[in-house]
């Protein structure tokens, strides 16, 4: 059997001399592909942009808009860590009195050993205020933390 080179591309016998028929020329990737999750992320978190057609990004990428449905899903299930998103619970800052404290800017100061009487710890969590006395166990405070956590 024969085997000729015709413009990159071999040929075998009985084609070599005749009609070789269609041939199909493939760009790009094929077959299945694993794609980290920081660029599955980054392609999702394009296709939420305002105004942006979930075809086009996924065109752009070289993927289906079906696969990039199911990426979407993902991220709005919690599956995948979108760009910008906190990997952990988050600092809010400190306000003392109305006024937002930098706590870089303060020298620290002597904690007093017990709180005053009548004073008030107030956790808001998604518009409700709960006020706490200063008193309380730091383990109950807690669990009300956590209880609330748990309505948001």
């Amino acid at each position: 059997m024969s085997m000729e080179l015709v413009e990159g591309v071999e040929l075998a016998g009985a084609v070599a001399g005749g009609f070789a028929g269609r041939l199909e020329v493939l760009e790009g990737p094929t077959g299945r592909r694993r794609w980290p999750d920081d660029v599955k992320a980054r392609i999702v978190a394009e296709s939420f942009r305002p105004g942006v057609l979930v075809s086009a990004v996924a065109q752009r990428h070289g993927i289906s808009p079906q696969q990039l449905t199911t990426w979407r899903r993902a991220a709005r299930d919690g599956h995948l860590a979108l760009p910008g998103e906190a990997d952990g619970p988050g600092f809010v800052p400190l306000v003392v009195d109305g006024k937002a404290v930098d706590l870089a800017d303060e020298r620290p100061v002597e904690a007093k050993p017990t709180p005053e009487t009548g004073a008030v710890i107030e956790v808001e969590v998604v518009g409700l205020v709960v006020r706490l006395p200063a008193e309380m166990a730091a383990a109950r405070i807690a669990a009300v933390v956590s209880a609330l956590k748990a309505l948001a």
